[in-house]
């Protein structure tokens, strides 16, 4: 016979914690770095722990410099860093530190178990959210590294031929080079 504590599930056990993987802090920080390349100014993306929530989330912001107005009716203020502080990306070239950065929040990515999606995107002025199971769908910018794998592939058939050129390339360049006049021998 069979104890009815087998039988029946444990009704204590804690809900499993929502952590991204490797490979989306990975692409996170490559949108962060890339936002801030766009935007020529640091994009900080915090990775905040799931111990309250249950599910790890990320905060996109942008520091705030001492002396920005701030208008509080298009602006969402957020604290960003301070001690232990886990940042995806380069953090826009700011120093490692212990600093805590006022931020403008830009959005708020969280983890979640709902079917509607694995990650939900959360607007911070308006407080619109949206649901995707596809991170880049949430993304402002499509980051990958197919365009430079592709890149890769083509480095790699330069180094086959023998002199790093193709014969097509080389065949263009002999021409154009053919019908170019000689330098002048004059100085101007």
């Amino acid at each position: 016979m069979e104890s009815i504590a087998q039988t029946e599930p444990h009704m204590n056990s804690p809900a499993p914690v929502l952590e991204f993987t490797q490979e989306e802090i990975d692409l996170i920080g490559r949108t962060a770095d890339a936002m801030s390349a766009y935007m020529g100014k640091p994009v900080l993306a915090e990775i905040m722990d799931a111990e309250d929530t249950g599910a790890e989330w990320i905060a996109f912001g942008i520091p705030l410099d001492v002396s920005d107005e701030i208008d509080e009716d298009a602006t969402v203020v957020i604290q960003l860093g301070g001690p232990g502080a886990r940042y995806a990306g380069s953090r826009g070239g700011l120093d490692v530190n212990d600093d805590i950065y006022s931020c403008e929040c830009l959005w708020i990515i969280q983890l979640s178990d709902d079917e509607s999606g694995r990650y939900v995107k959360v607007d911070p002025l308006s407080q619109e959210y949206a649901a995707s199971s596809d991170l880049r769908e949430l993304l402002p910018f499509n980051v990958s590294d197919d365009p430079f794998a592709a890149l890769a592939d083509d480095e790699a058939e330069d180094e086959d031929d023998e002199d790093g050129i193709h014969d097509d390339d080389a065949r263009t360049m002999d021409q154009l080079l053919g019908d170019t006049p000689p330098p002048s021998r004059r100085l101007h």
